[in-house]
C-alpha cells in the first residue's frame, strides 16, 4: 500500500488539511430560480420572508435568472418551499461560486436581505380582500400584515412599521368619485356615513380635513425613513391632497360646503412627493380627479391600457431601482384601475421611471426618494383582471402563481429587507 505523499511531510500535511478544511467549510446553498423554470413565482417570495422572519440572511440575485435568491441550506427552507410547490435545486459550493463569478462579470447584483420588514396595509375596517391586489398576494404569499386605518395614521402608529401599503383609496374625501354612478347605492351611503362619524371622533369637522392629515403623516412616515407603496387611485389621490393641504378643492355634495374660489393659486405642488404642476377636477359629478392619470378612466376620453415595458437598470451602480424591476417577463400586461397609467408630463425631475409604455407619455411604474425614506407607485387595480369594476369576482391567485404583474408588488414587499450600502459609482 503506497502511503499518501504528504506523510512525513509536516508543512504538506497542513496545506492539505487547510484545503480540506476551506472545502468542508463551503456549505451547500439552496438556489430559487425565478426565471420560467420557477413553479410559483408567487409564494417563492413568501418563503424567503419566512426565512428572513426566522432570522436567516437570504441573497436575493438581482438580474441572475429573473431575480432568483439562494440561501444556505437547511432543512426548514426545504419544507417550506416543498410545501409551497416553489421550485429549487441544492447547489455545491463550487456551483455557488461559478455564479458568484457570472455575478460579477455581468449586469448583475447580490444583495443581502437581512431582515423582514413589519408590514402594514391601509385599509377601512370591513373592506373585502380582493378590493386590494397586495392584500391578495400577501395572504397567497403567507406574509403577514397588520391593518391599519386613519386612526392609527393621525396617532403615529404607522412609525412601528418599515412597509406601509395604500391600495385603492380616496385621500380627498370624495369617495372615489362615485357620487354620480353609486350615490343612491346603500353600500356608498354606507361608507359615506361611517367616513363622517370616524372623521368626527377624530376631532375633524369633516372628511376631506380629516384625510389631509392622514395623507400629511403619511408623508411624514416617508420623510422619517418608511417605505411606502401605492397603487389604484391612491397614488393620484395622496398628491392631490398634499398639494391642497391650504385649500378647499371638494364640492358640496360630498363635504357640505363649496370649492374654494381661488384653489388654483393656493395649490403647493412643493407637499407632493411624485408629481407637480397638475390639474384637478374639481366638478363634483365628474367621475375622475384630473390629469395625473393619462387615461382618464370612466371619460369619453379614456384611453386603452396598454402594455408597458420595465426599465433594464444597471443591478451594480442601481441596486434599488434594479431590485423593483426583478422579473422574469420583461413586458408587463396593461390593466386598468381608477388611475390606470401616470402621465409622465407631470411627474416631477427627481423621480425614478421603473415601468412605462414606448413612444408614450404613460408611465406606469415609478419610484423616488423624499427625506430618509422610499416610495413606490404603480398604476391599475389588479394585475390579472384588466378592467375590475365595483362587484367583480376576486381574482383567484392559484391561477396566477407566476404573475409578472404581481412580482412588481413583491419585489417592494422585499425591498426593506435590502442590506443599506453605498451606491458604486
Amino acid at each position: 500500500m503506497t502511503e499518501p505523499a504528504c506523510l512525513g511531510n509536516k508543512k504538506v500535511c497542513i496545506i492539505c488539511l487547510v484545503v480540506v478544511f476551506l472545502v468542508m467549510s463551503i456549505r451547500a446553498m439552496i438556489l430559487v430560480p425565478m426565471d420560467d423554470s420557477q413553479t410559483n413565482h408567487l409564494k417563492a417570495y413568501g418563503v424567503v420572508f419566512n426565512s428572513l422572519e426566522n432570522g436567516n440572511k437570504v441573497s436575493w440575485l438581482l438580474n441572475y435568472r429573473g431575480g432568483s435568491f439562494a440561501a444556505k441550506r437547511s432543512k426548514d427552507f426545504e419544507l417550506q418551499a416543498r410545501v409551497a410547490g416553489v421550485a429549487f435545486s441544492v447547489i455545491s459550493g463550487s456551483e455557488w461560486k461559478g455564479i458568484l463569478s457570472t455575478i460579477e462579470k455581468n449586469n448583475m447584483e447580490k444583495v443581502t436581505l437581512e431582515k423582514a420588514p413589519k408590514i402594514a396595509v391601509y385599509t377601512p375596517p370591513g373592506k373585502l380582500p380582493w378590493d386590494d391586489a397586495v392584500t391578495m398576494a400577501l395572504t397567497y404569499a403567507h406574509i403577514p400584515y397588520d391593518k391599519v386605518y386613519d386612526k392609527e395614521v393621525v396617532s403615529g402608529k404607522i412609525k412601528e412599521y418599515d412597509w406601509l401599503h395604500l391600495h385603492h383609496e380616496d385621500f380627498t374625501g370624495q369617495y372615489s368619485k362615485f357620487y354620480r354612478s353609486f350615490s343612491g347605492a346603500p353600500w356608498f351611503q354606507k361608507q359615506k356615513m361611517e367616513q363622517e362619524k370616524l372623521a368626527k371622533s377624530l376631532g375633524f369637522d369633516k372628511v376631506s380635513n380629516c384625510k389631509k392629515a392622514v395623507a400629511l403623516s403619511i408623508r411624514k412616515f416617508v420623510e422619517n425613513g418608511g417605505f411606502l407603496f401605492a397603487m389604484c387611485s391612491a397614488t393620484n389621490t395622496l398628491e392631490i391632497t398634499l398639494s391642497a393641504l391650504g385649500t378647499d378643492i371638494v364640492g358640496e355634495v360630498y363635504d357640505g360646503d363649496g370649492v374654494d374660489p381661488q384653489y388654483r393659486q393656493k395649490l403647493d405642488f412643493n407637499n407632493c412627493m411624485a408629481f407637480e404642476n397638475f390639474e384637478i377636477e374639481t366638478d363634483q359629478m365628474a367621475s375622475h380627479f384630473g390629469n395625473i392619470d393619462i387615461n382618464l378612466v370612466n371619460t369619453p376620453m379614456r384611453k386603452e391600457a396598454k402594455d408597458f415595458e420595465l426599465f433594464d437598470f444597471s443591478a451594480k451602480l442601481d441596486p434599488v431601482p434594479s431590485m423593483l424591476v426583478q422579473c422574469h417577463k420583461s413586458v408587463i400586461k396593461g390593466y386598468f384601475g381608477l388611475l390606470t397609467s401616470f402621465n409622465r408630463k407631470v411627474i416631477k425631475k427627481s423621480v425614478i421611471i421603473l415601468g412605462q409604455v414606448p413612444n408614450s407619455d404613460m408611465v406606469n411604474y415609478i419610484h423616488g426618494v423624499v427625506g430618509k425614506g422610499q416610495f413606490a407607485y404603480l398604476g391599475g387595480h389588479d394585475p390579472e383582471d384588466y378592467s375590475h369594476a365595483v362587484g367583480d369576482e376576486p381574482t383567484m391567485l392559484e391561477l396566477h402563481k407566476n404573475s409578472p404583474g404581481y412580482r412588481l408588488i413583491l419585489n417592494n414587499v422585499l425591498f426593506p429587507a435590502a442590506e443599506k450600502k453605498e451606491k458604486k459609482t
